[in-house]
Parts: C-alpha cells; sequence; structure tokens
C-alpha cells in the first residue's frame, strides 16, 4: 500500500522520486521484501527444526551486499565464463578456494534459502551428533555455516540459476512455435516464478530486446498478472466475511493497480490458495491474448497502470497501447467474475477449523473456532504459579507463559509428543518442540547450571523424536538440596506470543501426564 500510494503522489506532483520523503516512504514499503531471505531463514529453520538464529544468520548473508551478482559484475571484468554457448552460460567473477563462484542475485527471492536453511538443519543435526556437549553451543552453529554456506552458494544458488535460465529458453522456443501459447504460459506462470525467485531468467532477454529490438514481446505477457491479482483480491473483498481479509483487500487492490502485488499475494492469495489459482488461470488468459497481438513495451521503467506511457509506439501510434488496455479489462474481468463464481468462504472456514494431533476445538463468543493445545506435566510434585518462583527473569513472564512444580521425585518426563530441540550441556534444562508446535523449556531448579552437569544424567539426545510420557533426564534430588539449589521448575511455552492465551490448568499435587498447561490459539 505503502509503494501505491508513493507512486501515485510522484505522478499527481505532490513530491519527486528525487528527494528523501520518496526514498524513505520506498524503504518502508520494499524493506520487509528485499530482505525476504531473512525472515524466511528464521520461518523456515523453524519448520526444518534448525536453531532459528542460524537461518536468520543465513539469510542475513545470502543477502550481504557483496555477494550478489550485481556487486560482483560491477568489480570488473569476469576471470572466465563457464558452460559458454549454452543456455547455462555464466559469467564467474570471483572463487571459493578455486572453485567457480557462479552468483545470482538473492534479496528478494524464496527458493534458495529455504534449500539452504533445510540443508543447513541436516548440517547441524550430523555435527551434533558427535560434537562434545560441553562445546555444542558455539561449534555446532560455526561449522553448520562453514558448510551449508559454501554450498548454498557453489550449487544451490546455481541451480537455481539454471533452472531460471531454463524456463525462459522454454518460453522462447514455444514462442517461434506459437506467441500466443508462449504468452499464456508466461501469464499463468509468472507469479509462481517470482514466489520461488525463477523470474530473473526472463531479465536479461528483457533487457537485451528493448536495448537491441527497441521493444520486448517475450516478458510482456506478465503485465496481465499484476491486474489479475487486484481483481481477484476485489472480488474477495465482495465474497469474505472475514473482518481481517476485508480489511487488508481494499489497500492491496490499490496496491496492485500501482503495481505492487506482493502484498496481495502473501497476504491473501496464497494463504486462501484457491483465488491464487484463479489470478493464475486469468493471467494465462491475459498474457495469450497479449501474445496472440504481439503486445510490446517499448522502454524500461513504471509499474502497474504507470507502465502505460511505455506502450505507446515510438511513431505515437496508440495501437500497441489499445491491446494494453483491452488485455487488461479482459484479464480483470475473467479473474474478478472467476473469483465471485468458485470461491466459497467455506474454503477458509474449513481450514481454519482444522486441528492436528491432540488439539480439541472450542468455540468463542463469536462463534469463531479456537485450538487448544494440551501441555501435560513433566514432574510428580507440587504446581506453583509462575509469577510466585523465586527467579525474576521466569517469574516475570519475559521467557514465556506457563507454571512451575516443586519436584518431590528426580525424573523429568516428555510432557508431549514432539522433538528435543535443545539440550543444555549441563543437562540442568532442555527444549522440545511439540507435534502441535509449541515450543517448550523445561528448566530443573533455579541456578542449577552452576552444577556443570553434576547429578543429572540425560535419556534422550538433541534431535531426538519423543513420545509423551518417555523419560528424558533423571536428577539426583537429594544433592541438589543438599548443595543448596531451589527445585522450582518452571515449565514454559517460550513461543507465547504465538497464542491467544496460556493458561495454567492445574493446582496442587500433580503427576506426569496429567495435564499442567492449556495453549488457546
Amino acid at each position: 500500500m505503502v509503494k501505491g500510494l508513493n507512486a501515485l503522489f510522484v505522478a499527481l506532483g505532490l513530491y519527486t522520486d528525487a528527494g528523501g520523503g520518496y526514498l524513505l516512504l520506498n524503504a518502508i514499503g520494499d524493506g520487509l521484501f528485499h530482505f525476504m531471505p531473512l525472515f524466511l531463514g528464521y520461518t523456515a529453520a523453524k519448520k526444518f527444526s534448525l536453531k532459528p538464529m542460524i537461518g536468520l544468520v543465513i539469510g542475513a548473508i545470502m543477502c550481504y551486499p557483496a555477494v550478489q551478482n550485481s556487486a560482483l559484475s560491477a568489480g570488473g571484468p569476469a576471470l572466465y565464463t563457464l558452460f559458454a554457448g549454452t543456455m547455462f552460460e555464466s559469467a564467474v567473477y570471483t572463487e571459493f578456494f578455486g572453485l567457480p563462484l557462479i552468483a545470482m542475485d538473492y534479496t528478494g527471492t524464496v527458493i534458495p534459502v529455504i534449500f539452504v536453511v533445510y540443508f543447513a538443519s541436516k548440517c547441524e543435526k550430523f555435527f551434533s551428533k558427535f560434537i562434545p556437549d560441553l562445546v555444542k553451543f558455539f561449534f555446532v552453529p560455526m561449522l553448520t555455516l562453514f558448510v551449508a554456506i559454501p554450498v548454498g552458494f557453489l550449487l544451490i544458488g546455481p541451480l537455481a540459476t539454471f533452472g531460471s535460465a531454463m524456463i525462459a529458453e522454454a518460453v522462447m522456443s514455444v514462442r517461434n512455435f506459437s506467441p500466443m501459447l508462449a504468452g499464456a504460459i508466461v501469464g499463468l506462470t509468472w507469479q509462481i516464478l517470482v514466489i520461488f525467485g525463477l523470474h530473473w531468467g526472463f531479465i536479461p532477454v528483457y533487457i537485451n530486446n528493448i536495448m537491441t529490438n527497441g521493444y520486448d514481446n517475450v516478458m510482456m505477457p506478465f503485465f496481465a498478472c499484476t491486474f489479475a491479482t487486484s481483481a481477484v483480491v476485489l472480488a474477495v473483498f465482495f465474497k469474505t466475511k472475514n473482518k481481517q481479509i476485508k480489511e487488508m483487500a481494499i489497500p492491496n487492490f490499490i496496491s496492485g493497480i500501482f503495481g505492487v502485488t506482493e502484498p496481495a499475494i502473501y497476504g491473501i492469495l496464497l494463504p486462501l490458495k484457491k483465488p491464487f489459482i484463479i489470478s493464475c488461470i486469468a493471467g494465462g488468459i491475459g498474457g495469450g491474448f497479449y501474445g496472440a497481438f504481439n503486445f510490446r513495451k517499448f522502454m524500461m521503467g513504471g509499474m502497474g497502470i504507470f507502465e502505460f506511457p511505455a506502450m505507446i509506439e515510438p511513431d505515437g501510434g496508440l495501437g500497441n497501447l489499445a491491446v494494453a488496455v483491452i488485455g487488461v479489462l479482459l484479464t480483470m474481468v475473467i479473474a474478478f467474475v472467476g473469483t465471485m463464481i468458485f470461491y466459497k468462504e467455506t474454503d477458509t472456514q474449513e481450514k481454519a477449523e482444522e486441528t492436528e494431533g491432540k488439539e480439541t476445538k472450542g468455540e468463542t463468543k463469536d462463534g469463531s473456532m479456537l485450538r487448544k493445545t494440551e501441555i501435560a506435566s513433566p514432574i510428580k510434585g507440587q504446581v506453583l504459579k509462575l509469577s510466585d518462583i523465586k527467579d525474576e527473569a521466569f517469574a516475570s513472564g519475559v521467557l514465556g507463559g506457563g507454571a512451575a512444580i516443586l519436584p518431590e521425585e528426580g525424573s523429568v518426563y516428555a510432557p508431549a509428543d514432539g522433538e528435543i530441540t535443545a539440550l543444555f550441556p549441563t543437562l540442568h534444562a532442555l527444549g522440545m518442540k511439540t507435534e502441535e508446535g509449541a515450543e517448550l523449556l523445561i528448566h530443573i531448579g533455579l541456578d542449577t547450571v552452576q552444577l556443570n552437569g553434576e547429578g543429572f544424567e540425560a535419556h534422550i539426545q538433541n534431535g531426538d523424536k519423543v513420545k509423551k510420557g518417555q523419560l528424558l533426564i533423571t536428577f539426583d534430588k537429594e544433592l541438589l538440596e543438599g548443595k543448596g539449589y531451589c527445585l522450582e521448575t518452571p515449565v514454559l511455552i517460550t513461543n507465547s506470543d504465538d497464542y491467544l492465551e496460556v493458561l495454567e490448568t492445574a493446582s496442587g499435587s500433580i503427576r506426569p501426564g496429567e495435564e499442567l498447561l492449556k495453549a488457546l490459539r
């Protein structure tokens, strides 16, 4: 929305695109999408059970300015060219210890960072198996990055680049056979290519066509997609009863008209799925129309409706511009009508009501559905309110909501099915992620890290899959008490911000397996 308004205000002459106002507003609109690998690195790490901060670091590395193709190519001529004369021809500007680094621009892309993080998650689990617990915290992340980043830049990134080149070459081949079919393919798949970062294969073709032919007609069928997205979002506005989606729809529609479709794609179309498919189909029909009528763009620049001036023929003819306008209207009508007919509100309601694992449903006062995740007690003992324990960091709730237990015996059991995500070297605490997505921290006693593992024994390893009730850790209760340590044991849901509320559902005496907490979302 910010980018769309920024473009509109410049067009109305309120300020110019050379001033600081434009620059700052553009940064607000572009920041998230420019640094998309950082956010995806973090969320992909959580999905693949990699430490989230490592995923964030991987995303930051992939956005590092000096490793982008645009920066490397601006630094001087290429050292040499790989695969010369083929569709995989790649200029090499630098090497990694003798291995050619085929660079690409990773900012704003999606797929490369996800694959790198997935590979890194495997590396982390591998190194965690044999690195001593005492040095795991710094050696495992370091070795994971040492391996995953070079493989990502040397192999995963180039494969994405070659995928882009193959797609562009395939479209060129189809265009030689049928311009209408080629245009339909571009229009149908463009949004998918953008999401995966594979659209970059078309950019060199686009630039070369404008510089050599004075126009481009290969990539331009994608123009229909922008308006297909906008029309679908407008139709969703009229169809939905979901207040949050309705509030998002109009700003995203306006933003799409001005050429900025990412908020609509990621915020509405992809989550709802069917509208995204409809927008792709409408974009394909519009792209086929553009291909059949040899739709062209004669200069670079502009977004959305501000691209129309670039479609006026150099001699002043308006025939190509008329094709552009008709194609936009055709695409928007198809997208709008298609969404009104085929999109049903129940598509989202049914998804919202789905439950996973051991989650249960309950109805709120406004009729919406809540999902309840139950967390059992990991220890036999007396339940304490988290706010009453003697450690301020835990009691304040800053580390997450939950409860505490004063143990009556020295055994800790899994409070739910899930995976061990962190086993502290001193064995006094562990983290786990349940199958329902709750991230737990069980901290045995207060300040017990100072024992350096004395009196503790682990029965699991980091990365192990565990079942509810499985023995995780045993500890010498008498030894800890004899040394003067407080045994109050916090049981926290560290991602409490992902939930509406975390409730303490037990009091008094409790046994392992009995419900201790309930998390609502």
